[in-house]
């Protein structure tokens, strides 16, 4: 596919769409050449005596010979994307860190020796042929609405690199930091109904969750407190009880002064990005709607108690709040699941709150109409061994593992790839973290191969090498 390259401006946003054309030397060249003739279909041949003759004419703008041959050269390889219609308009990632184990959660093998298997049983769901763990019953009635992929696979067995891979679609690197998919969207589209576009539920859950190579302005905004404890309150979303509107106005204009001040004598990211914190801590204060998205307590207390009392149900409650009113992604994360020892009882402790609260989740969605525009996606940073190990748990293993996803433009009601029968390898339709963001973008309205500008003008593919899966659009 094609390319096209972007500039990332501090402080401020590049919406998706044609992207905008850069030269190698800056300057703009909207499609044209210097001459104003049409670059459409232009092939590779020498100099000729015309261009010899519009070098001569444009040496008063500062080109040489060799400017204009690459100018001409990068105008020939630039080329704008066809659009593509959005079916997801909100992202609810539900991060399970640690690496859940496929074989008591979505890809049992009940036929595998017990040192394989596991303890745990499997039941079945609402679309025949598809198994889940006997810790999954509510999950298991919500299954026509989902997508289990049970081919996932990466190469990275450390918690922090499978991570990485998770949240951005990108191996690490030691040269770059990459930006996560919620400030990607940040990036792309921006805020909606003065909203933050990407938010975490408790907090960023790791450095990878964060903006990589984007200006900071697009990281996140954290809700700083857990919805399900007792006085749960947002932070830095109210006045000071000693602070009325009109000294936060007198405050609010002392600022922006200072910040004016500071703008002018550094064009650092760091000021660009804190003057756009403000701007929208301001548009959050000022505005009754927004601030109302984070008030749980405004649900209706027979609701909350079929999410769930308990971390995994508030979060997820908050999270579909929070598409509800306007915001485009949401991360959250809930439990534990490094299980290398005693995992049955690890799982039986912790899998009912996530089955209660993410099957009412996607009911819920569902109910409000929210599911067709809103894709969910349960994740984790890898997988657990084949096999027991002798302290009664699984070990780290990225070479198989389970995702699921739901609405937003997905499929409805299939398992994705298989795997062997003792969950050790892909069996078929292995797909990598490339190719999953890459999907997830595509549902989103965003190619994933158009370039951003990371420091140094270097420009960086959103997803390098990903491939849209047809497979799990609906």
């Amino acid at each position: 596919m094609a390319r096209s390259r972007e500039q990332s401006a501090p402080g401020g946003s590049a919406r998706h769409g044609p992207a905008i054309r850069q030269s190698v030397t800056g300057q703009s060249v909207t499609g044209q050449s210097v001459t104003g003739q049409s670059v459409t279909g232009q092939t590779c041949r020498g100099p000729s005596r015309r261009d010899f003759l519009t070098v001569g004419a444009i040496a008063g703008l500062g080109l040489n010979l060799g400017d204009f041959l690459m100018l001409r050269q990068a105008r020939a390889e630039q080329k704008t994307y066809d659009f593509v219609e959005p079916t997801a308009q909100s992202v609810i990632q539900i991060f399970l860190p640690g690496g859940i184990a496929a074989q008591e959660s979505f890809d049992p093998k009940p036929y595998a020796p017990i040192e394989y298997r596991g303890e745990l049983k499997s039941i079945p769901t609402n679309v025949e042929g598809i198994l889940l763990s006997e810790t999954l019953p509510k999950t298991a009635q919500v299954t026509d609405r989902l997508t289990i992929i049970r081919s996932m696979s990466h190469g990275e067995a450390a918690h922090e690199r499978g991570t990485h891979n998770m949240f951005t679609g990108y191996r690490p690197s030691p040269a770059l930091v990459f930006p996560s998919m919620g400030s990607i969207i940040s990036h792309e589209y921006g805020p909606r109904k003065n909203l933050p576009p990407y938010v975490c539920i408790p907090n960023q859950p790791n450095p990878y969750a964060g903006t990589g190579y984007l200006s900071s302005s697009f990281a996140p905004f954290s809700l700083g407190a857990d919805p399900a404890a007792g006085g749960f309150k947002v932070r830095d979303l109210s006045l000071a009880g000693d602070v009325d509107p009109a000294r936060f106005q007198a405050r609010r204009t002392a600022l922006e002064a200072v910040n004016a001040h500071f703008a002018r004598q550094t064009t650092s990211d760091a000021v660009s990005a804190m003057n756009t914190f403000y701007e929208r801590a301001f548009s959050l204060i000022e505005s009754k709607e927004a601030r109302e998205a984070f008030n749980i307590d405004a649900e209706q207390a027979k609701l909350r108690d079929e999410y769930g009392r308990n971390a995994a149900g508030q979060r997820m409650l908050m999270a579909r709040r929070l598409v509800e009113a306007g915001v485009r992604f949401v991360t959250l994360t809930y439990g534990s699941w490094d299980h290398h020892q005693r995992i049955t009882p690890g799982v039986r402790s912790q899998m009912p709150a996530f089955d209660q609260a993410y099957a009412r989740l996607i009911r819920d969605l569902d109910q409000r109409g929210l599911l067709e525009t809103t894709l969910v996606m349960v994740t984790s940073e890898f997988g657990r061994t084949p096999k027991i190990n002798s302290d009664a748990g699984r070990d780290h293993w990225p070479k198989v593992f389970s995702v699921v996803l739901a609405g937003g433009g997905i499929k409805r009601g299939i398992a994705y790839g298989t795997t062997n029968a003792t969950a050790t390898e892909p069996d078929q339709d292995p797909i990598g973290p490339e190719d999953l963001t890459t999907t997830i973008y595509r549902c989103l309205g965003i190619i994933a191969d158009k370039e951003l500008m990371a420091p140094g003008d270097r420009p960086i593919e959103i997803v390098k090498g990903g491939k849209v899966r047809e497979g799990l659009l609906a």
